[in-house]
């Protein structure tokens, strides 16, 4: 990565850092960054006999099992969720294709949701079910969204974005239909089509950590290899990219975290969306440093966007998914236009 590349991705951690610790202290209790800060340093080795402990007992409880597991869950999640949106658009060369939009998470909650309501969540893999099962049902998903548009051997904007909507309705009356036949699950059922982090421990943390590492640190080893392929995929093949191969992979791992992502928080809509082309208007199209900026910008965004959820009219809870709809719907709609524009024009 040059110079000029690591100036935004050290200012985009400084950002994390900062939302981290601001948003963990955000609630009905008040805990203040210095606070945050002293009592993270307290648990760290060899730092006990540094610092003095002068909070109470219960701040820091409220902070380490009930704020901390969420803020850094949404985090992950809007990592996540961020980079799968970069990994699509590039490989599909669409700047409207994200994992909501193409019906990969609606795939995704339909696994997770299936499980939920026949009680084998953690019946075959323990805490790994859900993800494994999520990404199953995502990746079908994805191939019959993909099938549904081709036309001709081309995926042209318009069908791809018409596939995902159907696909998306079709796969919504799934889960509704599971959430009105269940009796002791339908919560948790409806919990998956709006989206939420509520009472998610460190457990989930665990799980999401490996998924979301790995597929990030993949996707970013391909950064190459998708900026070959924003030159088009005849001009990467003839520059020796093998075209088919690299596409499949890239979209395998980005439906993965994704389906990762489902699994734990359930459906959150447009992350993958509006954050790459915030970060593209920033910095350009290069993914070198789109790949890791999405995941920075991912992270930050949700970590807001959860605060809000659970602050704005609490006690009572926002859905995740409402919060993310409100900005990223009319931010889709502002892309759809400017898409359409461009075409006229061409």
């Amino acid at each position: 990565m040059s110079r000029k590349a690591t100036l935004p991705v050290l200012l985009f951690v400084a950002l994390l850092v900062i939302s981290l610790v601001l948003t963990t202290g955000i609630g009905s209790v008040y805990i203040s960054a210095g606070q945050i800060t002293r009592i993270l340093l307290y648990h760290l080795p060899f730092m006990q006999h540094w610092i003095v402990p002068d909070w109470s007992s219960a701040s820091e409880q409220i902070m380490l099992r009930i704020r901390m597991p969420r803020v850094v869950l949404a985090m992950l999640v809007g990592a996540a969720l961020g980079v799968a949106g970069a990994a699509f658009q590039g490989v599909l060369r669409n700047p409207l294709a994200d994992p909501f939009t193409l019906g990969v998470s609606s795939g995704a909650s339909v696994g997770a949701a299936v499980l939920i309501f026949t009680g084998y969540q953690y019946s075959l893999f323990g805490g790994w079910t859900l993800p494994l099962v999520a990404f199953v049902t995502g990746m079908i998903t994805l191939y019959g969204v993909l099938m549904l548009a081709r036309e001709q051997g081309r995926i042209p904007t318009n069908s791809l974005i018409l596939s995902g909507v159907v696909m998306q309705s079709f796969l919504g009356a799934i889960v509704s239909f599971l959430a009105s036949m269940s009796e002791g699950s339908v919560n948790e059922i409806i919990f998956w089509t709006m989206g939420s982090l509520s009472l998610r421990g460190w457990p989930y943390v665990v799980v999401m950590l490996p998924y979301v590492l790995a597929g990030i640190l993949f996707l970013w080893t391909q950064s190459r290899a998708m900026n070959l392929l924003a030159l088009g995929e005849k001009e990467a093949a003839h520059l020796g990219l093998p075209v088919d191969r690299t596409k499949t992979l890239v979209l395998i791992v980005a439906t993965l975290i994704t389906a990762a992502a489902v699994s734990v928080s359930g459906v959150i809509a447009f992350v993958g969306l509006v954050v790459p082309h915030m970060i593209r208007l920033l910095i350009g199209s290069d993914y070198r440093v789109l790949i890791p900026l999405s995941a920075l910008g991912g992270g930050i965004f949700l970590i807001w966007a959860d605060t809000v959820a659970r602050t704005v009219l609490s006690p009572t809870e926002i859905p995740l998914g409402v919060v993310t709809a409100f900005v990223g719907a009319p931010f889709f709609a502002y892309l759809l236009h400017r898409y359409k524009k461009q075409q006229l024009d061409r």
